[in-house]
């Protein structure tokens, strides 16, 4: 399975990516494919914020054009049952209550929220905030079978269970930031990524597609032999 998905895998800008091509069929697969609820990750869609579209040469003509395909391309792949998990900045703070509702409610599944940096319009709306299951500053996801994602808004260096094979999913940096390898210092664990939008296509991505992403990491990783040792004491 790691190395089918490992074929996937591009150097693109430093980071490891995907071609939109290669993407996009990965997740229409992956849909037809799973009749059980799934989970899903996004950050940093920074709906109504015009700069966006010139600070990460975004490829959209205009914020209605950016608002349509965003939910779009997440109702493409997330269905009306399926859990996704927002790591900030979703709303830009130019945005009215009533756009801001209209776009949540757009969007398939059921909503947890990650509070980013630029989140003012959530944080002072009971009402948006109602519009999620909950709103939390960061977040141990728990999975049975594969163990914690650590969700926060900014990349952490390490995280709680990092030593252990934990995960960590990350958004602010839209792309830009040099994902960690296994080639990294000897106390940091490479098993941590972007999930925002603009280093994932402009699509939220899956836990399964989490999940292969990682299997190829670890595969790579020789974690220090303290780290070993102190698995075995726990």
């Amino acid at each position: 399975m790691a190395e089918r998905f490992k074929a996937l895998v591009l150097k693109t800008r430093g980071r490891a990516s995907t071609t939109f091509r290669e993407f996009e069929s990965y997740c229409t697969r992956q849909k037809k494919g799973k009749q059980v609820e799934n989970i899903f990750f996004t950050s940093d869609e920074h709906y109504g914020h015009f700069n966006i579209l010139k600070f990460t040469s975004r490829p959209f003509i205009s914020l209605q054009d950016m608002k349509e395909k965003l939910i779009n391309n997440h109702n493409s792949i997330v269905g009306k049952n399926d859990e996704v998990f927002h790591l900030g900045d979703m709303f830009w703070k130019s945005c009215s209550l009533r756009e801001c509702l209209d776009i949540r409610y757009a969007l398939n599944g059921k909503h947890y929220f990650v509070y980013g940096n630029h989140d003012e319009r959530i944080a002072s709306s009971k009402v948006l905030q109602d519009s999620f299951v909950w709103c939390k500053d960061a977040y141990n996801l728990q999975v049975q079978g594969l163990g914690n994602i650590y969700l926060h808004h900014y990349a952490c260096r390490v995280w709680p269970g990092s030593h252990r094979n934990s995960f960590h999913l990350y958004g602010h940096s839209h792309g830009n930031l040099p994902e960690a390898t296994p080639q990294g210092t000897a106390d940091e664990s490479p098993l941590s990524f972007d999930c925002g939008v603009d280093a994932q296509n402009y699509f939220p991505i899956s836990l399964e597609y989490v999940q292969k992403k990682m299997e190829v990491k670890i595969a790579n990783w020789k974690p220090k032999k303290f780290d070993k040792e102190w698995k075995k004491d726990e």
